[in-house]
């Protein structure tokens, strides 16, 4: 087998160097999420000259916080939204054949407790495996009580009737992020994290670049760019609403938002809960919104809540009935009860839905997921909506709108559909499960340059080893402690009192890395809003 071509540095001071320089990008991106990360690997891949700045880390909003799913959508297919459905099931496929280091297959079972609950869901599953085609991952089956136990051992056994089993995806949405932004670099494109676009830049009524500063220096920086991407997730309308300001006709309205935030909060606890490689998957809950129980990591993820929030907090805190809601839902289908103190970490996310127009108090369970790409009237392309599954089609279509309006070469798509990520791109790096404890696996064909790293063997805790924060450092665009233990492992994410225990050591490791302050006491102060807390 090849071997892995060596990882590329990603030293700040050489990325600052690069961005000084004076250029002019075809592409210029504003958001380091799944959408602008997508979308950075996608015009590089084509041959165009690509730099993307992200104000925080890579995934620090929305994209570190799912539910770790890679899902056609089963209840979207509820709403009869089957193109949507389609779509995300083609997508399902490709992430998992061009990720296998970071995502996989899984199951999924239904629990029945109700008697028309097993063929009612069962016979929607059927058509969920009919429109995935030649892309399913595994066929829907029926479940006999004694079946379902053996799947979901911890499963309530009153009044069960039964189960449907059925397949989607789970991934380590982090890591794909830092991934995403590796290939992209690889095929030449300029990523800086924690540097901020404050204004755009115009010429003669058009968008021509962004004015961008470092969030650790505050050095200002200019970029030139024939076309600027607005994808800042659930903050694009900051942006928009400047370029709106700047460009409209005197005494038109405002630019109206875009983006209705909904908040998603998980709950992680440990693995005896659930005690199975087997997610558990509740279709509708006492108000209508779907449950899951997933392994992964070692650890289980409890969710999600679908909440309308009005603030754009970076990092929001659960609303006391969101995390109620999520246990007491969660005992009626587990035979061990889960209570605050079982809780490990609380971590919340802000979904970008998409706003319908004069419903600017809809409920967000009914909001579209789709996404949405806007052309302004200055050349400012917006794209937000969607969901990590898709992030490659997204992707896709900002390239075709950007190309439609003469912003971009118009260049062959469909390039990214078999590129392999960082990880995955000599042969077969084997296949890692998502649902075990975190370790070298999920590094792919890197794992031989991983344990060649200083401090390989010194382990850390729960996984981690001084050699990962070195490799974070030197080749995964870490800075903070932070960006360690959330992101590059997600020990925050897993248990939030082990990760502050590992904070100082991680710091010093990171200091004699980048020479950069790591932010240690920073990062311990932020552990404790991820602890559930008394009721």
């Amino acid at each position: 087998m090849p071997v892995a071509s060596p990882p590329l540095q990603t030293r700040r001071a050489e990325l600052l160097a690069r961005l000084a320089r004076p250029h002019h990008y075809d592409l210029a991106i504003v958001g380091g999420g799944a959408t602008g990360l997508g979308v950075a690997l996608d015009a590089a891949a084509r041959g165009l000259s690509v730099v993307l700045v992200e104000s925080h880390d890579f995934a620090k909003g929305t994209s570190s916080r799912a539910t770790k799913l890679v899902h056609g959508g089963v209840r979207y297919l509820a709403q009869g939204n089957i193109a949507l459905v389609r779509e995300a099931l083609h997508e399902r496929t490709t992430l998992l054949a061009n990720a296998p280091h970071l995502a996989q297959a899984l199951p999924f079972v239904m629990p029945s407790y109700r008697w028309w609950e097993r063929p009612f869901y069962g016979l929607g599953l059927k058509v969920y495996d009919a429109l995935a085609g030649k892309a399913g991952l595994g066929k829907t089956e029926f479940l006999s009580r004694a079946e379902t136990l053996r799947h979901l051992p911890t499963a309530q056994a009153k009044g069960l009737r039964g189960a449907v089993k059925y397949w989607d995806g789970q991934f380590d949405d982090a890591r794909l992020a830092v991934a995403l932004a590796r290939t992209a670099a690889a095929r030449g494109a300029l990523l800086v994290n924690y540097c901020a676009a404050v204004d755009l830049v115009y010429h003669q009524g058009k968008v021509a670049g962004l004015s961008c500063r470092d969030q650790l220096t505050g050095e200002a920086y200019t970029l030139s760019a024939a076309c600027v991407v607005n994808a800042a997730g659930v903050w694009v309308d900051e942006l928009r609403q400047r370029d709106g300001a700047l460009t409209a006709a005197p005494g038109s309205r405002a630019t109206p938002a875009l983006v209705a935030p909904s908040q998603g909060v998980h709950l992680v606890v440990g693995r005896e809960f659930l005690d199975s490689d087997v997610a558990l998957m509740v279709p509708k809950t006492a108000d209508g919104r779907v449950l899951f129980a997933v392994p992964w990591l070692g650890k289980v993820i409890l969710g999600t809540t679908d909440t309308p929030r009005t603030d754009l907090a970076r990092e929001p805190l659960p609303f006391p009935q969101e995390i109620d809601f999520i246990l007491n839902e969660t005992a009626r289908y587990l035979v061990r009860v889960p209570r605050r103190a079982d809780v490990k970490s609380v971590w919340v996310g802000l979904r970008p839905l998409v706003k319908p127009p004069d419903e600017a108090g809809a409920n967000t369970k009914g909001l579209s997921r789709e996404h949405t790409v806007l052309l302004s009237q200055s050349g400012l392309v917006t794209v937000t909506g969607g969901k990590w599954t898709t992030y490659r089609a997204m992707a896709e279509d900002v390239l075709q709108t950007c190309a439609d309006a003469g912003l971009i070469p118009r260049r062959a798509a469909g390039i990214t559909t078999r590129l392999r990520l960082v990880g995955a791109q000599t042969g077969e790096p084997g296949v890692h499960s998502v649902v075990a404890s975190p370790g070298p696996q999920s590094y792919g064909d890197e794992q031989s340059w991983l344990l060649a790293m200083p401090g390989a063997e010194v382990a850390l805790g729960w996984g981690l080893t001084e050699g990962m924060v070195r490799f974070a450092a030197r080749h995964e665009y870490a800075i903070t402690v932070e960006d360690v233990l959330a992101r590059r492992a997600r020990l925050l994410f897993l248990d939030a009192a082990l990760a502050a225990s590992l904070a100082a050591r991680v710091g010093e490791i990171l200091e004699q890395e980048t020479g950069l302050a790591p932010q240690a006491d920073e990062f311990i102060q932020l552990t404790h809003q991820y602890l559930c807390g008394p009721a």
